[in-house]
């Protein structure tokens, strides 16, 4: 599954797919600049990195 990572604070993001740019199921990448957005797994997001996962897009995810 693709995900948005959002560097700023490294939350990962279900991407919305079929949409432009770095849409996400909950919006909360629609404020952020680009170049601190990164589409990636969401496997390889959590399983490399220290990255926590958005609440409104997983159900085991923190809130945001």
């Amino acid at each position: 599954m693709d995900g948005v990572l959002n560097e700023t604070t490294n939350k990962i993001h279900k991407y919305e797919s079929g949409q432009s740019d770095f849409q996400t199921s909950c919006g909360a990448t629609s404020h952020v600049a680009h170049e601190h957005l990164r589409l990636i797994t969401v496997e390889q997001a959590t399983g490399d990195n220290d990255v926590n996962r958005c609440g409104r897009c997983f159900d085991d995810g923190g809130g945001y």
